[in-house]
C-alpha cells in the first residue's frame, strides 16, 4: 500500500528553488534597506554584492565591483599615520572569525574622497559550517567624529581658560562662609580645601584672615549691592609673610532661588609693588647719574626725533639750556648739517638700533667749533621707544691725537732720513773699500812680497771682510733686530774660525795686557755655518770680555765637542753682570756701564747680534755671572755637521779654478781709484777693459767700444747709473750688452730700482773679481740659451 507525498512534509525541487530565491531576495532587500554599508565576497575575496550605502561610499557600482578583489574597492588607511591598514574582511576570511570595529580608519573612495568609518567583518558559512564568503559592514562616522572633536575642543577650551586663571578667588555665602575656592587660592595661601570650605572667612588660617580692611570691604559689598574694584589690602600672614593684595568683590544671586553669593577675587601684587619700588629707586639713581654725568645726554622721542630731556652738562658743551633744547631736533642745535643729514642718521638708527660718530664737528650756540664723539641707541621705556644720545667733548683728545700723529710722522721722517743717511754712509764707505780691496787683490797677484808683507796683506784682507760686514749691518740695522741676516753657509772646521777670531782680537787683548788662554779641541769639529758670521760671534764675545775686564785680567776660551754639539765658552775675570741686568743682557742697546770709564763699551748691539746669529745657526747662547766683580761666562752651543766618528779628518779638496773666458768690459765709476784698480784686475785676468769716469763718457764709449759687459756704478755725478742704463738700452747696437750694477747701495729697494732700470744683475761693493767673472760666464750662457 502506497501513500501520496504530503505537500507540507518534503518540498519538491521547484519548491526548494523558489524558497532559496525568496530567502536571497529577502536578504538583498534587507541589506539594501539598512543604513550601514554592506559588502559581501566569496571565498577568494572577490566582491559579490554591494548595497546602496556601500556603493555610495566606495563610488563603485554593483556591475563594476562584481568579481573585483575587495582590496581594490575597500581601500582604508590609518587616520593618523596615513598608512594602509589590513582589511578586516581579509582577516575574517583567513581566520574564520568575527573582526570587531576598528578605530581611526579612513576609507578612500574611488574618486579620492575620504570618509571616517568604523567597520567590522564576519565569515559567511554554508549548511556544512564551511566558510563560503565574508560580509563587511561599515558606516560613515565623519559627522560623529566632527561632533566628538567639537565637544573635545570645547572641553579643552574651557579647561584652558580655567587653567589660565592664576589669581586666587573664593565664593562666599551671604553669611560669609566659604562655599568653594580655586586651586590658586590653596597654593598661594598654603591651605587645603578641608581647612577652607564651609569656614567663616575671618576664621581661616587660625584667624589670619581677620583683616580689618577685608571686613570693611565685605560690609560695603553687602550693604549697597555694588561691586568693589581694586581695593588694596596689606597684611602680614604668619605662614607666608607680608602680602599686598588687590581685592575685587561682587555680590551675585544664584538662578532660580533667592540665595546670594559673594565672589571675591584676590590679586597678589606683592612682587609688583616691590618691583615698582625698585624701579623708583633705580629711576632716582638714574636721575642722579643723568644730572651729574660729565657727558652730555639727550633723550629723544623715537617717532618724532624731538628732544624730550637733556642733562645739565649739555650747556657746558653746546651752550644751550635744557629749556632751549626741549622740542627741537638735533640738526636745529648744530649736531647735523641740515635736516637731510638728520633724517639719514635717524634712518640708520632705526634700522640698526645704534649709530656712532667718532669725530663729529659741531658748533656751539655762540658759533664756536667743538669736536665730539656721538653715540646713540634706541630702547623702550614703558612700551615707548626713545633715543638716547651721548655726546662727549673730544677736542682735547683730538688735539693729542693730532699731536701724536705729527710726532709719529716726524719719527717716520727721522727714520727715513736715518735710513737715507746710513745708505749714503754705506755707499761712501764702500767706494774707498772697493779701491782698497782691488789693490789688495793686485798685491795678491804679485810674487815679490816677503813674509811680513804677506802676513800684513792677509790681516788687511781679513779686516776688510769684517769691515764690509759691519757696513752691511750698519746699513740694514733692521735686519739684525728681525733676524733677517742672510747666511752663506758651508762646511768648515770650527778650530779655524777660532784661530782667526783670536788673531782679530789680539791687538785689543795686548793693549789691555790680558792673559788669554785658548783651549781648542784636538780633533776637527765640523759645522755647516757661515764662516764670517761665526767669526763675528766669537770676535764679539772676546771683544766683550776684553772691554769689561780690567788690565791684567784673565780670559779663557775653550772649544770642545759634547755629543752632537760644539760648545764654545768665553770666561773672564771682569766686572761681571748685575743680577737685574742678566735677564736682558742680549737685548739690543743693553750696556753694563755708560760712564766715561766704560767708553769702550760700544753701542750695545754686539751681544744682540751674537744671539741672533747663533739662533740662525740653530744654536743657543747663555750668559752667567755670580754678580758684580765676579766675572762672567758666555756659552755658545752649535749643532755639529755629523758625528765625529763618521767625519773625514781632512777638509775637502778644492779644485783649481780654470781661467775664465775673456770678455770686452766697460768699467764706469767716478771713483778713479776704484775704477782703475778694477780695470787692472780684469786686465790681469785676460779681459779687454776700458774705463769711463762719468755717465756721458760711458754712453759715448759704449757706442764706440761695443762691450760685452758694462760694470756700472750708480752714484755718478750729473747723470746717475739708472739713467745711463736706461739710455744704453735705447741703442739698438747695444741690445745684447749685459749691464751689471756695481754700487755701494745694497738695500732691497736699490736692487728693485736697478732691475727696473734694465740692469741684468746687482753687485754690492767691494766686488770680488772672481765672483764677477763667474757672474759674467753665467749671464753669457743665459744669453746664448735665449738665442
Amino acid at each position: 500500500m502506497t501513500h501520496p507525498t504530503s505537500a507540507t512534509s518534503m518540498p519538491g525541487p521547484n519548491q526548494e528553488t523558489e524558497l532559496l530565491h525568496e530567502q536571497r531576495e529577502w536578504l538583498r532587500v534587507t541589506l539594501t534597506s539598512i543604513g550601514d554599508a554592506v559588502i559581501t565576497t566569496d571565498t577568494k575575496g572577490f566582491v559579490t554584492f554591494l548595497n546602496p550605502v556601500a556603493r555610495s561610499l566606495t563610488g563603485w557600482t554593483q556591475e563594476d565591483a562584481a568579481g573585483v578583489p575587495l582590496e581594490s574597492i575597500f581601500k582604508i588607511i590609518n587616520e593618523d599615520s596615513r598608512l594602509t591598514v589590513e582589511n578586516p574582511a581579509t582577516r575574517a576570511l583567513r581566520e574564520g572569525i568575527v573582526v570587531g570595529l576598528a578605530n581611526h580608519t579612513l576609507l578612500i573612495s574611488k574618486d579620492g574622497t575620504e570618509y571616517t568609518i568604523d567597520d567590522s567583518a564576519a565569515p559567511i558559512r554554508n549548511a556544512k559550517g564551511e566558510v563560503a564568503g565574508v560580509v563587511l559592514i561599515f558606516r560613515d562616522i565623519t559627522e560623529r567624529r566632527q561632533q566628538e572633536r567639537l565637544v573635545q575642543d570645547t572641553f579643552d577650551y574651557a579647561e584652558n581658560i580655567i587653567a589660565t586663571l592664576r589669581e586666587p578667588f573664593i565664593v562666599l555665602s551671604k553669611d560669609l562662609r566659604v562655599k568653594t575656592a580655586n586651586r590658586s587660592f590653596y597654593e598661594t595661601f598654603h591651605v587645603s580645601p578641608e581647612e577652607t570650605e564651609n569656614q567663616f572667612i575671618y576664621d581661616l588660617g587660625n584667624r589670619q584672615w581677620d583683616i580689618p580692611a577685608l571686613r570693611t570691604l565685605l560690609e560695603e559689598v553687602l550693604s549697597d549691592h555694588h561691586p568693589v574694584h581694586d581695593y588694596e589690602v596689606k597684611h602680614d600672614f604668619q605662614t607666608i609673610g607680608q602680602k599686598i593684595m588687590r581685592l575685587n568683590a561682587r555680590r551675585v544671586r544664584k538662578p532660580g532661588n533667592q540665595s546670594e553669593l559673594i565672589l571675591l577675587a584676590i590679586e597678589d601684587i606683592t612682587e609688583r609693588r616691590g618691583a615698582q619700588y625698585a624701579l623708583e629707586v633705580s629711576e632716582l639713581s638714574y636721575r642722579r647719574l643723568f644730572e651729574t654725568a660729565q657727558d652730555a645726554i639727550l633723550i629723544l622721542d623715537a617717532s618724532t626725533g624731538k628732544i624730550l630731556d637733556a642733562n645739565p652738562f649739555i650747556k657746558r658743551i653746546l651752550g644751550y639750556s635744557q629749556n632751549e633744547l626741549a622740542g627741537k631736533e638735533l640738526w636745529q642745535i648744530g649736531l647735523f648739517k641740515d635736516i637731510g643729514e638728520n633724517q639719514i642718521a635717524f634712518r640708520d638708527l632705526r634700522e640698526k638700533g645704534y649709530i656712532r660718530y667718532d669725530h663729529l664737528p659741531l658748533e656751539t650756540k655762540s658759533g664756536q667749533p667743538v669736536e665730539v664723539e656721538f653715540v646713540s641707541n634706541v630702547y623702550a621705556v614703558d612700551g615707548r621707544k626713545i633715543i638716547q644720545c651721548n655726546i662727549r667733548d673730544i677736542t682735547e683728545r683730538t688735539r693729542l691725537e693730532q699731536q701724536t700723529r705729527e710726532q709719529a710722522e716726524a719719527l717716520a721722517d727721522l727714520s727715513r732720513r736715518k735710513d737715507e743717511f746710513l745708505a749714503m754712509l754705506s755707499h761712501e764707505l764702500r767706494n774707498p773699500l772697493s779701491a782698497i780691496f782691488n789693490a789688495l787683490r793686485l798685491l795678491q797677484l804679485q810674487n815679490t812680497e816677503n813674509q811680513i808683507q804677506q802676513q800684513a796683506r792677509i790681516i788687511i784682507e781679513r779686516q776688510m771682510g769684517q769691515l764690509s760686514h759691519l757696513i752691511d749691518d750698519l746699513l740694514e740695522i733692521s735686519r739684525i733686530t728681525t733676524g733677517r741676516i742672510q747666511l752663506h753657509q758651508e762646511r768648515l772646521d770650527l778650530r779655524g774660525i777660532v784661530e782667526r777670531a783670536v788673531e782679530t782680537v789680539h791687538p785689543l787683548i795686548k793693549r789691555h795686557k790680558h792673559q788669554l788662554s785658548v783651549s781648542p779641541e784636538s780633533e776637527p769639529i765640523w759645522l755647516y755655518a757661515d764662516p764670517t758670521r761665526l767669526e763675528q760671534v766669537m770676535v764679539n764675545l772676546l771683544n766683550n770680555a776684553a772691554k769689561y775686564t780690567k788690565e791684567g785680567g784673565q780670559i779663557w776660551l775653550t772649544v770642545q765637542a759634547e755629543g752632537d754639539e760644539a760648545v764654545l765658552r768665553v770666561r773672564d775675570t771682569g766686572v761681571g753682570i748685575a743680577p737685574e741686568l742678566l735677564p736682558r743682557i742680549f737685548d739690543l742697546f743693553t750696556q753694563a756701564d755708560r760712564s766715561l770709564a766704560r767708553s769702550e763699551g760700544g753701542l750695545g748691539i754686539g751681544l744682540s747680534v751674537v744671539q741672533r746669529l747663533v739662533e740662525m745657526h740653530r744654536g743657543t747662547v747663555e750668559a752667567y755671572s755670580a754678580g758684580l766683580e765676579q766675572g762672567s761666562e758666555f756659552t755658545v752651543r752649535l749643532p755639529v755637521l755629523v758625528s765625529q766618528a763618521r767625519q773625514s779628518q781632512s777638509p775637502p779638496i778644492v779644485p783649481v779654478k780654470q781661467p775664465a773666458q775673456t770678455w770686452r768690459v766697460l768699467v764706469v765709476d767716478d771713483n778713479v781709484d776704484s775704477a782703475d784698480s778694477t780695470v787692472m784686475l780684469l786686465q790681469l785676468s785676460g779681459h779687454e777693459v776700458r774705463v769711463a769716469y762719468s755717465g756721458q763718457t760711458a754712453l759715448e764709449t759704449a757706442v764706440e767700444y761695443q762691450p760685452d759687459f758694462v760694470l756700472l756704478d750708480i752714484g755718478l755725478p750729473e747723470m746717475d747709473g739708472y739713467e745711463v742704463a736706461r739710455r744704453l738700452r735705447q741703442y739698438p747696437q747695444l741690445k745684447d750688452v749685459r749691464l751689471i750694477a756695481a754700487t755701494g747701495y745694497g738695500q732691497e729697494s736699490d736692487r728693485q730700482r736697478t732691475q727696473e732700470a734694465g740692469f741684468d744683475h746687482h753687485l754690492v761693493k767691494p766686488v770680488d773679481v772672481e765672483k764677477l767673472e763667474e757672474l759674467m760666464a753665467v749671464l753669457a750662457r743665459q744669453s746664448r740659451s735665449a738665442e
